[in-house]
């Protein structure tokens, strides 16, 4: 378990498809936390330093949440849609990762087309208002729980003014991160849909 983390307290990295939740974690691998990550879903073109996800909280929806216990005093990556599903039994801190949408669209249709999927299928005007109306949902069942400390990161901002936004997530996460490391992960080469 790691020593930075209280034992009572699992920490939730979250937000849209391709807000940055990947890079979240390696900073936070980086600064010290340990994850809870079975590496199953490999690095891709689209992901180069890999994805850190934990297969079994694909199931929460349906309620499968006995690997609860594994992560307590951990980090691991939830997706925002499945947030509202984690059960009252632990306290939750929550960095939530924003981009600008324009930049998620662009990046989900990029990885589509990679894996040779129709882009097209739902259209980008479509895919955002859906996107909107779950982050405002979302927003507003957070408010309600009280078992939940949320912190809003903007990949934008990260990438364009690492530092106090790094500061603010050793703040929230109690102010003992290895923020040097965490800043040297940063790879701004990654950046490749940018908002015009």
């Amino acid at each position: 378990m790691s020593e930075i983390l209280s034992s009572d307290v699992i920490t939730i990295v979250s937000g849209l498809p391709r807000s940055g939740t990947s890079m979240m974690m390696k900073m936070l691998v980086a600064g010290g936390l340990e994850i809870l990550s079975d590496q199953i879903r490999e690095a891709d073109n689209d992901n180069p330093g890999g994805y850190y996800e934990f297969e079994p909280v694909k199931q929460l929806k349906e309620g499968v949440a006995d690997w609860l216990p594994r992560a307590v005093g951990k980090t691991v990556k939830v997706i925002a849609t499945l947030l509202p599903y984690l059960p009252p039994t632990h306290h939750y801190q929550v960095i939530f990762m924003q981009r600008a949408m324009p930049e998620i669209l662009a990046s989900q249709r990029r990885m589509l087309i990679a894996r040779g999927k129709d882009p097209d299928a739902i259209p980008d005007d479509e895919m955002a208002r859906i996107f909107n109306i779950h982050l405002n949902n979302l927003l507003a069942w957070v408010k309600g729980q009280r078992n939940v400390s949320f912190l809003e990161v903007s990949y934008n901002d990260m990438l364009r003014n690492p530092t106090p936004n790094v500061e603010r997530i050793d703040l929230f996460l109690g102010g003992r991160l290895n923020t040097s490391a965490m800043l040297e992960v940063i790879d701004p080469g990654l950046y490749r849909q940018r908002e015009k």
